[in-house]
C-alpha cells in the first residue's frame, strides 16, 4: 500500500519513517521515495489507518490532512525525526 505524505525532505527523514514503521509493525518492507513524498509498505493486514496515525506522529501526516497550526507543528516533529535518521545511519 502506498500512503503520499507531506514534509518528507532527505534520506534522514527516510531513515526515520523506515525505522519507525518497521519497529512498530515489524514490516518487512517500508520504501520511501523522498523526491515523490510517498510511502510505499508490504503489510499482511489493512493498517493502513494506523500507518497514517504513526507517519503523523512522526511529523508525516497523509498529504493535505493538516492545515494551520496542525501544519506547523507537523513540519516541526518532521525537522527532528530528519535530525534522528541522519544520526542513525
Amino acid at each position: 500500500m502506498s500512503i503520499a505524505v507531506d514534509n518528507i525532505k532527505c534520506g534522514g527523514c527516510a531513515n526515520s519513517i523506515r525505522k519507525k514503521l518497521q519497529e512498530r509493525y515489524s514490516l518487512a518492507e517500508v520504501t520511501v521515495d523522498v523526491e515523490q513524498g510517498m510511502v510505499q509498505v508490504s503489510a499482511e493486514n489493512d493498517i493502513r489507518a494506523e500507518l497514517v496515525a504513526a507517519l503523523r506522529e512522526i511529523g508525516y501526516p497523509e498529504r493535505g490532512s493538516v492545515t494551520g497550526v496542525d501544519s506547523l507543528k507537523a513540519k516541526a516533529k518532521s525537522f527532528v525525526s530528519c535530525a534522528v535518521g541522519r544520526m542513525d545511519r
